[in-house]
């Protein structure tokens, strides 16, 4: 208000961390502020201070989403209203619409389930699914851990050592993940082709009406005169509509999906391979073009990108992921906006992980800065590897 001593509303740019806090200045009470309002202007952060964590309030009028205008009360409601059996996360927000906005407040909205399934006399199940009381992790470590790899090494064996029934489109393609990373076999031999989707089994993406996109792996974009002229031609030869991606590479689109193998039987005389564009797996390092070519490049960002795709291409993980390789601070390959990332300096690379570009970009955290290129690969190993055992 005029008098500065009462929050009426505020923008947060950037730092969102305080929302909570002065979300409930601004419409969960009528009393004063006990400070100047000029310190609510910097986050905790620019203070000095770490982020209080707070005790989510048990006040029914509590907002929880802001989105949706969904209140503690309302959501402990839908609880009551499913019961100890059917209140799942997925059910709750479905009820409820907490948490289907920016997907902001759905910690909040899983802790309050717990508290309020406890007082139901039940828990917050972490199963996979109904077929197997376990979740992803405890089910990767079971099977890893095995003393015989060969009693666990197919769905059936392990649906019968660890869950039962006849499994379903939840736990089928979480199971083949699992096998495709520990063992690696031929992901569409001896059965395990039955446990993935569409793209998978084709070994192409599915479009509208039916037909399939190609997309052969371009490593760090860099691609040779013959390649592209194989492109043209094997567009031109099956009628496919030609597309450069974001990922630096070209889909070709419109295929029926008897035409594949003839397609990437004529684009491996250039080459190509598969880019990996239907599965759960390393897609695509990004790069830009490096001191190679670019008078600020400070390091070869495209060799570096082509050896750590080459590195990385065809390991399986539970979801896709992406690198990026640039070859200054001017960041042209977006290295902070994938799951690893590296930005050359005149000292190595400084490393980043653990960002994303989709529905809800992440900035990369900085992980190490001024290491060499083994150095990078030898904590990119740990941290892939981390990431698909946990």
């Amino acid at each position: 208000n005029k008098a500065g001593t009462k929050l009426r509303g505020g923008i947060l740019v950037g730092d969102a961390s305080d929302y909570s806090t002065l979300h409930k200045l601004a419409v969960g009470t009528d009393e004063e502020l006990t400070h100047s309002p000029a310190m609510l202007l910097p986050p905790l952060s620019a203070r000095g201070s770490a982020p209080v964590e707070e005790e989510l309030s048990t006040d029914p009028s509590t907002q929880i989403c802001s989105c949706n205008d969904v209140t503690r009360g309302m959501i402990a409601d839908v609880v009551k209203e499913l019961g100890v059996d059917k209140a799942t996360l997925s059910e709750v927000k479905k009820c409820s619409q907490a948490g289907t906005g920016c997907g902001g407040c759905e910690p909040e909205v899983k802790s309050i389930l717990s508290q309020e399934l406890e007082k139901l006399g039940g828990s917050l199940s972490n199963h996979m699914c109904e077929h197997f009381p376990l979740s992803r992790p405890e089910l990767m470590a079971l099977v890893r851990t095995d003393a015989d790899p060969s009693n666990v090494d197919s769905f059936e064996k392990i649906l019968h050592k660890h869950g039962h029934g006849d499994g379903c489109e939840v736990c089928k393609p979480a199971v083949s993940s699992i096998l495709a990373s520990l063992n690696n076999g031929i992901i569409i031999d001896d059965g395990r082709d039955a446990l993935l989707d569409t793209n998978d089994r084709a070994m192409a993406n599915m479009q509208r009406g039916g037909t399939y996109s190609v997309v052969p792996r371009v490593p760090a974009g860099e691609i040779m005169p013959d390649q592209l002229i194989k492109l043209g031609e094997v567009a031109k030869k099956y009628n496919l509509y030609s597309k450069i991606t974001g990922a630096q590479r070209v889909d070709l689109f419109g295929a029926a999906k008897h035409e594949l193998p003839d397609i990437w039987e004529e684009l491996g005389e250039v080459g190509f391979e598969s880019g990996h564009a239907y599965g759960k797996a390393l897609r695509t390092v990004k790069s830009c073009v490096g001191s190679t070519w670019c008078r600020f490049g400070v390091q070869d960002s495209v060799s570096f990108a082509v050896r750590v795709e080459n590195r990385y291409k065809g390991i399986r993980a539970p979801h896709k992921f992406k690198g990026g390789v640039s070859g200054c601070v001017r960041e042209c390959a977006e290295a902070q906006g994938k799951d690893f990332g590296m930005i050359a300096t005149e000292d190595g690379y400084n490393l980043y992980v653990g960002g994303n570009g989709g529905v809800n970009p992440v900035h990369a955290e900085l992980f190490a800065t001024g290491i060499d290129e083994d150095t990078v690969l030898l904590y990119l190993d740990r941290y892939i590897m981390y990431y698909i055992l946990t």
